[in-house]
């Protein structure tokens, strides 16, 4: 299998019929449907129904407070979303309403109650500012829509005016990047959507003029500097090509809508080569897969709501399974895996993407859901009742070779295996890396990472360090490459996986099987350049009981990488051959793990960085003398 995926590499035939336990199907057998906009059903319901009378009053007081409280400003520079990050240990910072230095001088995180607000920290908080205000556009002109009232339009109006007037005044960020609003063009798309929503909503109350106007000097720069960019497959790509499409359709800009479909990166080649076989997203990091859900319902919707949803059928029909293709990885308490980079730790089913996808993608699940929600979704185009009770798919062992990654699931245990990467983008040095659950309790997980503006984004979450991987002289993979699926089988449980190329000096592979009632690893590293120092990494979300002989240990960020120094409270101990502990996970659970490995070893146990702020305990095993060969056998099983 290549690095980079092409559409030959992603076959994915008759999409309509996968995953089909949930989708609610059409008369005509398709699995979507066109997004509609009842406004003259949507006055009625809150004339007649006392709670969605409720719920507009309060949609009211929201949008006018806001709108008579705050206004944009040329001076404010944005920053990036991911620089809201606690330099205390990367947890992320809160964001207020209050603007900086004029009604707040500091800003907290769940971890750090008083953060000095930095320039960098105002960009960052300039970023949701705009978009929370872009968005109060939109709710203002469904507001204008809804109720006729003239002081939403003309807000909205004076607004677009401030956008268009100033668009050029505000210069990129960085040299070669064109976005202006925001630091990046993955903003700018997903705030030109609300832009574009914006408008079509104003109708008639936008003159000819208005229009032309908004578009020689808003609309036209944004589209020229999105085309300009991303031209790769790629998650920012497909916001990129949605928002331009959906400008086309506001303008009936023909070109630029088959541009928007068809061009050389267009949105039919990124669903094509973007989402595997396995219907993941292949960036791998699984938010991805909701991420760019949510790209294409925007876009989705708007079809749908102009008469072109048919245009878009076989796209609509492969992107709802990127939505539901997370089910089948989910841990027994709905947890989900974590390759790549996400932040933090997701789970499925996703509750409120079925909810707001259910104008386009109607499933039993999105349906129940929806039914519980009060929004302009569910005011515009309510949701009727679903035709079946909601059953959520059983999971079971199924390889994901596509995608590189495996699930084995056989009595107590499941394990997610994640051998190998597909392309650069959002690749950490994790592959051969296992996460792994004895019924609901979570024994060893992937804890994502932190903002990418943290320095522990690159310094440590990323690194080898922090996954369950062999470690050369305490570096885990260098590089990405696809990785081999040696053997798969569901029963008896096993999968056997390798990275020939997982450094330039060394090759490692991984065995993962479930036998009986015990979860057995067995991980080989390879040097290929003579002797080294080679080790494991292996991270354990419960409470250790060692043995006495652990004592407290200064030597583990001894000729280490940094990463090491992450680590706190750490105790050490030289063994040999066998080391054998419990692992009490609270509940009554207890599970106990034999590491073996032959000849002489040192193992360290630290306090490490979990989902910030909570740490983990985790070991560090590595042999004491240097090898051309290692291989550590461990043995996972509950006590009885």
């Amino acid at each position: 299998m290549t690095l980079i995926a092409g559409a030959a590499s992603f076959p994915k035939p008759n999409p309509e019929r996968q995953f089909a336990e949930m989708k609610v199907y059409s008369a005509q057998g398709d699995p979507w449907r066109a997004a509609r906009e009842d406004w003259i059903g949507a006055r009625r319901r809150v004339k007649e129904d006392s709670v969605w009378a409720e719920w507009l009053k309060r949609e009211r007081e929201v949008v006018d407070r806001w709108m008579a409280k705050h206004q944009d400003r040329v001076e404010w520079l944005p920053g990036w979303s991911h620089d809201g990050v606690s330099p205390k240990d990367g947890s992320r910072v809160r964001w207020t309403e209050q603007i900086p230095h004029e009604e707040v001088e500091y800003f907290s995180s769940p971890s750090d109650p008083k953060i000095e607000i930095t320039p960098k920290l105002h960009a960052w908080w300039v970023v949701t500012f705009r978009g929370t205000h872009v968005g109060t556009m939109v709710r203002a002109a469904q507001l204008f829509r809804l109720t006729g009232e003239p002081k939403y339009a003309e807000w909205v109006t004076g607004q677009m005016d401030f956008y268009a007037d100033n668009f050029l005044k505000w210069e990129p960020q960085r040299s070669g990047h064109p976005a202006r609003l925001f630091w990046q063009t993955l903003t700018e798309a997903t705030n030109l959507t609300k832009f574009t929503e914006a408008v079509r909503l104003l109708g008639d109350a936008a003159t000819p003029e208005q229009r032309r106007r908004w578009k020689q000097r808003f609309f036209d720069p944004e589209v020229k500097a999105l085309n300009s960019t991303m031209k790769s497959i790629h998650n920012i790509a497909t916001w990129q090509r949605c928002a331009v499409a959906q400008v086309a359709l506001l303008f009936g800009d023909e070109a630029m809508w088959r541009e928007a479909l068809n061009g050389t990166f267009g949105l039919r080649r990124q669903m094509a080569e973007g989402i595997t076989s396995d219907y993941l997203w292949y960036e791998q990091s699984v938010g991805y897969n909701s991420y760019v859900v949510r790209a294409v319902m925007s876009l989705f919707t708007a079809a749908g709501i102009c008469g072109r949803a048919d245009e878009l059928a076989h796209e609509m029909a492969t992107a709802e399974n990127l939505m539901l293709a997370p089910l089948y990885l989910r841990f027994p308490d709905g947890q989900l895996p974590n390759p790549a980079d996400s932040g933090g730790i997701s789970r499925a089913p996703n509750r409120d993407l079925f909810a707001e996808t259910y104008r386009v993608f109607p499933t039993t699940l999105g349906l129940e859901e929806a039914a519980k929600v009060r929004d302009w979704n569910t005011l515009l185009d309510p949701p009727w009742p679903s035709p079946r009770a909601v059953v959520l798919p059983e999971v079971a062992s199924r390889s994901f070779e596509s995608s590189r990654m495996a699930v084995l699931k056989s009595g107590g245990w499941q394990v997610f295996v994640h051998y190998g990467q597909v392309t650069r983008s959002h690749a950490q040095r994790e592959a051969l890396n296992f996460s792994a659950f004895y019924g609901n309790t979570d024994v060893t997980h992937d804890p994502g990472t932190v903002g990418y503006g943290s320095p522990l984004h690159r310094g440590y979450y990323t690194r080898g360090l922090n996954h369950n991987v062999p470690l050369v002289n305490g570096e885990g993979q260098d590089g990405v490459d696809a990785g081999e699926l040696r053997e798969f089988s569901a029963n008896p449980a096993r999968v056997a996986v390798a990275q020939p190329k997982y450094r330039p000096d060394a090759r490692a592979a991984r065995t993962v099987a479930i036998e009986g009632d015990s979860l057995v690893d067995t991980a080989v590293v390879e040097s290929t350049k003579g002797r080294q120092r080679l080790g494991w990494a292996l991270h354990l979300q419960g409470r250790v009981r060692l043995p006495a002989e652990f004592r407290s240990a200064e030597d583990l960020r001894t000729k280490r990488p940094a990463e090491f120094g992450q680590w706190r409270e750490v105790v050490g101990a030289t063994l040999r051959d066998r080391l054998e502990f419990d692992v009490d996970y609270g509940k009554g659970v207890v599970v106990r793990v034999v590491l073996a490995t032959p000849g002489e070893f040192r193992v360290w146990r630290g306090s490490s960085p979990d989902v910030p702020p909570t740490r983990r305990e985790s070991l560090y095993l590595e042999l004491v003398e240097p090898a051309v060969r290692a291989e550590l056998v461990t043995r996972f099983s509950p006590v009885k």
